[in-house]
């Protein structure tokens, strides 16, 4: 069976965005304003920086479940057939 070179293509291109989307990670304060109005008035700020980095931890995981729930997803709908 012969892929078509478009196909291959595109699909290379759709991974060379989803890993450039990757691994291009910004740094972003993520904080709702009443957490940022309680930590600003400490001294410091290394709270503030630890509520970031919880609230980014956090969020990580429901993307995951999503991921893997979408993956599974995609698996049983590109099953290959058994052969008999």
């Amino acid at each position: 069976m012969q892929v078509n070179k478009y196909f291959r293509a595109s699909r290379m291109v759709r991974v060379l965005i989803a890993a450039v989307f990757l691994l291009n990670s910004l740094p972003m304060a993520a904080q709702c304003a009443m957490c940022r109005a309680v930590l600003e008035s400490e001294d410091g700020g290394q709270k503030g920086e630890a509520v970031n980095d919880g609230i980014v931890y956090l969020m990580v995981f429901p993307y995951l479940l999503v991921g893997a729930l979408g993956y599974v997803i995609y698996r049983m709908f590109n099953k290959k057939p058994k052969a008999s």
